[in-house]
């Protein structure tokens, strides 16, 4: 009932910035919880950066200070990278949370994923 897309992503030097994109449609009107996630290689996925409808945000220590999680609108969402490292490198997935709280049901949506890529 949710699509998500995402958009940016690609090579970035260290040190510099970049700005992931999430653009949801369908039933987005019990959208509770926006954020990121991403996977290394090798690794499992972990999260990145989370933010509710309240504003209440929540991150990873790895990111603190230098991403930024925001909500744009009713349907976009964007993460702002900044000071970007090679552990940075991952596919990194938008996603959203959906609440029908009257059933007590929560489900997740999921983006397609774009690859960051920092170099060493």
């Amino acid at each position: 009932q949710v699509q998500l897309v995402e958009f940016g992503g690609g090579l970035v030097q260290p040190g510099e910035s970049a700005r992931l994109s999430c653009a949801a449609s369908g039933s987005i009107f019990s959208i509770a919880v926006m954020g990121w996630y991403r996977q290394a290689q090798g690794k499992q996925r972990e999260l990145v950066a989370e933010i509710a409808t309240g504003g209440t945000t929540n991150y990873a220590d790895s990111v603190k200070g230098r991403f930024t999680v925001s909500r744009d609108n009713a349907a976009t969402f964007s993460l702002q990278m900044n000071s970007l490292k090679p552990d940075d490198t991952a596919v990194y997935y938008c996603y959203v949370q959906t609440r029908v709280v009257a059933l007590n049901k929560k489900y997740d949506y999921w983006g397609q994923g774009t690859r960051v890529t920092v170099p060493s």
